[in-house]
């Protein structure tokens, strides 16, 4: 199968089974994504969305998060992962924001990379869910499952499978693609224990196809790898 008709059926797919993706995480304005979005890194959305309404009711903006103390930020954000590095960047980042943006939250990646806790991935999100920008953010979850679907084939970096997905999904899809991936992988392409027949694409998907034709030789089998592209 050439791989412009895998992407066609994949992305059909994930029209009929989820129409209107969005983000899980809770946010009122674009300061809030991207105070949500620093804090999610290596922590659940659960998490973060019980932590975000009392931190940004607090810190409502840019301005104000700046003038916090660490400890004050340390003590909303305690319960989730790395609290004293995300306390700090979310200080330097609010302070950033202010005096350089003046407390708005800019639109393009570039110019969101330079606050502070904010990499290509994060930018690429918030650029995505606030301003619609035509990027596609590649998380852990993106990553395993377009690799695993078959979708980058020979992508081995976060990068190079954004690329390689800016290229064949339309602008108008990107959006919703970065939620799709996201949500399959969060939901149905688990890490560990894929879930393949609760799945639709298994027709189509590389890693399934290649773990039944190694079936009954290795238990484990290494088509249990991320690997097979």
């Amino acid at each position: 199968m050439k791989l412009k008709e895998k992407y066609r059926l994949v992305l059909e797919y994930f029209k009929k089974e989820r129409p209107l993706p969005e983000t899980e995480l809770d946010f009122g304005d674009p300061f809030g994504l991207v105070v949500a979005v620093i804090l999610s890194a290596q922590c659940t959305d659960k998490r973060v969305n019980m932590i975000t309404p009392a931190l940004l009711k607090a810190f409502p903006d840019a301005a104000s998060m700046a003038a916090a103390g660490l400890d004050d930020i340390f003590g909303f954000i305690k319960s989730c992962s790395f609290p004293n590095n995300k306390a700090r960047h979310l200080k330097e980042m609010a302070s950033v924001l202010t005096r350089e943006f003046g407390g708005k939250v800019p639109e393009e990646p570039d110019q969101l990379m330079k606050l502070p806790g904010v990499g290509r991935k994060t930018a690429n999100v918030i650029a995505s869910v606030i301003y619609r920008k035509p990027v596609i953010a590649v998380d852990t979850h993106v990553f395993r499952v377009a690799r695993r679907i078959g979708l980058t084939p020979g992508a081995k970096t976060p990068l190079m499978v954004e690329k390689k997905l800016t290229r064949y999904i339309e602008p108008s899809l990107r959006h919703n693609a970065h939620h799709w991936l996201i949500l399959h992988g969060r939901y149905t392409c688990q890490a560990r224990k894929p879930k393949c027949k609760e799945c639709g694409l298994t027709g189509i998907c590389s890693y399934y196809l290649k773990k039944q034709q190694v079936k009954g030789k290795s238990p484990e089998g290494k088509g249990d790898s991320e690997n097979h592209n």
